[in-house]
């Protein structure tokens, strides 16, 4: 029986502002803000699940989002794209400010279907669809308006190449995505989302069915691709929270409890809750 800690306080921690770090050669790099959550609070019908939240998401840089089961984490990401939308009952309180376009990602005016092509996501099993691995990636596109062979050639080259997919792949791109193993699918998934050339790209436990090599490459391709997009993971793994983001937020009963810089989090947390998590304490 996992042991429920007392809630010390829930109060969230202030949202640490990216100019009043220190300046100098030591200082840590300052990324500009690409989406901004202002007092989110998100429903499943009567039940809040996310409470108020607000946080900052910079710019080619990664956020992890941390906390047990149930704590709201999923519930967050899948605010970006808009992904709640798809069942009745469910709603939206506060906004989502994506940058520099200022669009409020869960307002009326900003369009679920348009959201999903800005912030693409990458779940936590691979989810090929049922077509070859060209056409996987080719989807998106079609969607999007690209029609010309040559062109979707091109695309779909150059976003198999951006998930380190194209040497493996590229004499086999009428095979079927089924054919792949397990962490090849999932990085033709990132393929995928990364067609359209996204702003934001999300993680939701990308490597909880994946073995450790497979794990250890999708980790390093997200480290590559925060030269390129800004990222949101999600995971349950702490170690791979440490290795692959720049900052960390920990959430717990829908609250957000604590968010800084990973080093931070880990190595000095502000809050005992956090700490309790972290350690292993409960979880």
């Amino acid at each position: 029986m996992v042991n429920t800690p007392p809630v010390e306080s829930l109060t969230p921690q202030p949202v640490m502002q990216p100019h009043s770090e220190p300046v100098g050669a030591d200082a840590p790099v300052v990324h500009p803000v690409k989406a901004e959550v202002r007092n989110l609070s998100f429903y499943y019908g009567s039940f809040k699940a996310v409470k108020n939240v607000s946080l900052p998401f910079y710019e080619k840089a990664v956020t992890a989002l941390i906390g047990p089961s149930g704590c709201g984490k999923t519930t967050l990401l899948r605010c970006f794209n808009r992904m709640h939308d798809l069942y009745p009952g469910n709603r939206y309180e506060g906004e989502i400010v994506l940058y520099p376009s200022r669009i409020n990602i869960v307002g009326p005016a900003a369009s679920p279907i348009e959201m999903r092509m800005r912030v693409s996501m990458v779940f936590q099993k691979p989810n090929p669809f049922p077509k070859s691995i060209f056409e996987n990636v080719a989807y998106g596109l079609r969607l999007r308006g690209v029609g010309g062979r040559s062109e979707l050639e091109a695309r779909v080259e150059q976003a198999l190449r951006g998930a380190a997919l194209w040497e493996e792949v590229k004499d086999r791109l009428r095979d079927g995505a089924y054919g792949l193993s397990g962490g090849q699918q999932q990085r033709l998934c990132i393929a995928r989302a990364l067609a359209v050339e996204p702003e934001i790209v999300l993680f939701d436990e990308p490597t909880s069915a994946l073995d450790p090599i497979a794990t250890g490459k999708i980790e390093e391709l997200i480290d590559d691709l925060r030269q390129r997009v800004t990222i949101l993971i999600v995971t349950h793994n702490m170690q791979q929270a440490s290795r692959v983001s720049d900052y960390t937020a920990f959430m717990y009963l829908g609250e957000m409890i604590e968010y800084d810089r990973t080093a931070k989090i880990f190595t000095n947390p502000s809050k005992s809750l956090t700490e309790q998590y972290i350690s292993g304490r409960f979880g």
